[in-house]
């Protein structure tokens, strides 16, 4: 896969030259994609700094996080979390953050400190949403939140949209280690399926933006790798956390008919592929874009030409420094 990304760069480079934002049609722009990072503490704080430093000389048209913060072996502590927040602040663009497992998920386990996850969710959305109407970053970006939208789901604060040039950007609060579905915990299953719901309604009215705006394309991020939750037969257990999500983005893919890109993290390697649904099968016009995370702290540069016929393109955005460390 990533040959086939070196590829892209090679042809993008060998193209006649122009400047970074007007590779495409006249309202193409450009957005960072990263997320589980950072893991490995205290080296790459390091690390994380310097790739923000090579987003913020790109100055991309915003730049987004798919959760994990940090590794799961990190205390969920008040301050852990406060120099998180300290990090992400120094984007000079604008940096829409949807949350991970590892920051609310997981922390009732020991080595993350023992924490309460409910708690802990309640506290990272005191923290990193205090304002649900703006975005992370130097130069927020206007937001509109699920909470601010829709009756009935004020606690989801981190659901959010925003439109860029026709193009459509939903992200939805899907996490690892099964989306948080915990049989066996009547708290953790109680906590899923209302944000299972939750984002199903805001999957299902974004889908509905688009139609109404005659959107070109559809972006939606999240932190969760689904492929991870399949039997070997290619379908996903009833007991899935993912199931309802993956068929409400497939009913919107299918209703939009334009292209829909799924942007997530959780396994730590760069890949782009079609989309599948939660029985196997590609979804038309969707394509799944995972990128680096843990020791590969790099990012991923998606061009966007909302008068392409594919609309985006994609580019690895290497730190030479970070490389082999």
């Amino acid at each position: 896969m990533f040959h086939r990304l070196a590829a892209l760069v090679f042809l993008l480079i060998a193209a006649p030259a122009t400047a970074a934002e007007t590779v495409g049609g006249d309202r193409a722009f450009s957005f960072v994609a990263l997320g589980d990072m950072s893991y490995n503490l205290p080296g790459d704080i390091v690390k994380f700094d310097r790739l923000i430093a090579v987003v913020n000389k790109l100055k991309p048209a915003f730049t987004i996080h798919v959760g994990d913060t940090k590794g799961g072996a990190t205390p969920c502590s008040d301050a852990e979390f406060q120099r998180i927040l300290d990090q992400l602040q120094t984007f000079e663009g604008p940096l829409v953050y949807t949350p991970g497992d590892n920051e609310w998920a997981d922390c009732h386990r020991r080595e993350a400190g023992g924490f309460d996850p409910r708690e802990r969710l309640t506290k990272l959305r005191a923290m990193f949403f205090a304002n649900p109407g703006k975005s992370l970053g130097k130069a927020p970006l206007d937001l509109e939140s699920q909470a601010q939208a829709m009756p009935g789901y004020a606690a989801y604060v981190e659901n959010a949209r925003f439109a860029k040039n026709d193009v459509q950007f939903i992200s939805i609060h899907v996490v690892g280690s099964n989306n948080g579905f915990e049989a066996q915990d009547p708290a953790a299953t109680s906590e899923f399926f209302a944000r299972d719901k939750a984002n199903v309604a805001w999957i299902d009215d974004g889908f509905k933006r688009a139609q109404e705006t005659n959107a070109k394309a559809v972006v939606i991020f999240m932190q969760a790798e689904f492929d991870q939750a399949r039997f070997p037969n290619g379908s996903m257990p009833r007991q899935s956390g993912f199931t309802a999500v993956l068929d409400a983005i497939e009913r919107g893919a299918r209703a939009v008919g334009k292209p829909v890109l799924v942007v997530n993290g959780d396994e730590h390697f760069i890949e782009l592929k079609p989309m599948q649904n939660s029985r196997g099968k590609p979804i038309p016009n969707v394509l799944k874009l995972m990128v680096y995370g843990e020791n590969d702290v790099h990012a991923v540069r998606v061009i966007v030409d909302p008068e392409s016929p594919g609309v985006f393109g994609f580019v690895p955005l290497i730190v030479p420094e970070n490389l082999g460390k």
